[in-house]
């Protein structure tokens, strides 16, 4: 199976002076854990997680002060449609991340994350059909 198969298609792109505050309610409104950070300054791409904002606010910084900038990652490991989800795991097992952008070209298309490849692996067990008593 490759990473197309599974990746999620929304893709959140947000800018570097974004607050934390406003990028969390971002990606909670789109059900996502991760942001595309589109900082043409910083050289491209980054992404911020939802584990970035976490980090933030449990050092006590506010999320209202901090901006997007401070807390993205920007040595970002990229996968593209075509790789194994094998290839993708053993990129985030190696890294210690759980998300990878996925680009065609220079554009981003899809982010991978490990709930979604688990959910590939191990699918949701099917349950019984209800079995109706007679009449």
């Amino acid at each position: 199976m490759l990473v197309r198969d599974a990746m999620s298609t929304v893709v959140l792109t947000i800018g570097p002076d974004h607050t934390l505050r406003q990028a969390a309610a971002l990606m909670s409104a789109r059900k996502v854990g991760a942001a595309v950070v589109l900082d043409p300054d910083a050289g491209g791409l980054g992404i911020l997680t939802e584990r970035d904002v976490l980090s933030s606010v449990g050092l006590g910084q506010s999320p209202d002060a901090e901006r997007v900038h401070a807390h993205t990652t920007t040595d970002v490991v990229f996968a593209t449609p075509s790789w194994t989800l094998e290839e993708a795991a053993g990129a985030m097992a190696h890294g210690g991340f759980r998300h990878l952008v996925v680009l065609d070209g220079v554009d981003p298309v899809g982010i991978v994350s490990v709930r979604d490849i688990i959910r590939c692996w191990a699918p949701a067990p099917q349950l019984p059909a209800r079995q109706h008593a007679p009449a």
